[in-house]
């Protein structure tokens, strides 16, 4: 099968692996992915919840040092983990306690103003997670070449997007709509979190590739980053739609 995403390209999947190359007991599984995603969420939380008590006991300023270490290291550690394939068995877990530490510290300050809002946020996020896995897998959504080239298209359009308003921020200037809690800015959350939904079938149908040509076992824990990366960014986009409603 053809593939538009250069990331997830069939040259991509062709250096894991073919059918037949690596032997079973060291090719990569679907079972194996979903326990090191487990334990990557896992890594996120314990940081988080870490966090998330300074922030609570008022000790934000203590807290915001971790925070920013976590975004930034964070996004450091990712694109290593993406230029870096081989290494994910070590990056992915440190980019999720990274992670861990940024999420934390946000969602305390906005649970603080919004009482319930990270309750909410979690639940949507996970119910989300579920309800794409059962279309996914009873083939309601096919992840085929013109599906995969919109997402993509999208995905880039709105990380376009966010770097556009992050750069005019800088000299005062601000985008209409991106942050507004009005109606235009709500379909704006609405449609972003469409998207980073619709990015989980795509980390879905690597997952299958990558097991269906034999790739190794470390590549369970690339998809299991990638996963991950889907699921903060849809986390974060479900509690900024949330913070807009509540702001009305």
């Amino acid at each position: 099968m053809k593939l538009n995403n250069p990331a997830l390209s069939t040259k991509v999947l062709e250096q894991f692996g073919r059918p037949g190359q690596v032997s079973a007991g060291e090719a990569m599984t679907v079972e194996g992915t979903i326990n090191k995603s487990a334990f990557l969420l896992l890594l996120v939380v314990v940081p988080a919840t870490w966090v998330w008590g300074q922030v609570m006991r008022g000790s934000v300023d203590t807290a915001m040092p971790w925070m920013l270490g976590g975004v930034f290291g964070g996004f450091v550690t990712a694109l290593v983990t993406i230029f870096k394939k081989e290494w994910s068995p070590i990056t992915a877990p440190i980019y999720a306690a990274l992670e861990g530490l940024a999420i934390g510290g946000l969602s305390a300050i906005l649970e603080a103003q919004y009482h319930g809002i990270v309750l909410q946020a979690v639940g949507l996020t996970f119910g989300t997670l579920l309800c794409m896995l059962v279309a996914y897998r009873i083939g309601l959504i096919k992840v085929t070449d013109k599906f995969r080239m919109i997402v993509v298209g999208a995905t880039g359009a709105i990380a376009l997007m966010y770097l556009v308003t992050l750069g005019l921020a800088f000299f005062g200037i601000t985008v209409p709509f991106i942050h507004e809690s009005g109606t235009a800015g709500i379909i704006v959350s609405l449609v972003i979190v469409a998207v980073a939904a619709l990015n989980l079938a795509l980390d879905f149908d690597f997952i299958d590739q990558a097991v269906g040509v034999g790739a190794p076992k470390y590549v369970e824990w690339y998809a299991a980053f990638g996963l991950m990366v889907t699921l903060i960014w849809l986390y974060l986009e479900i509690l900024r739609l949330l913070g807009k409603v509540r702001r009305r």
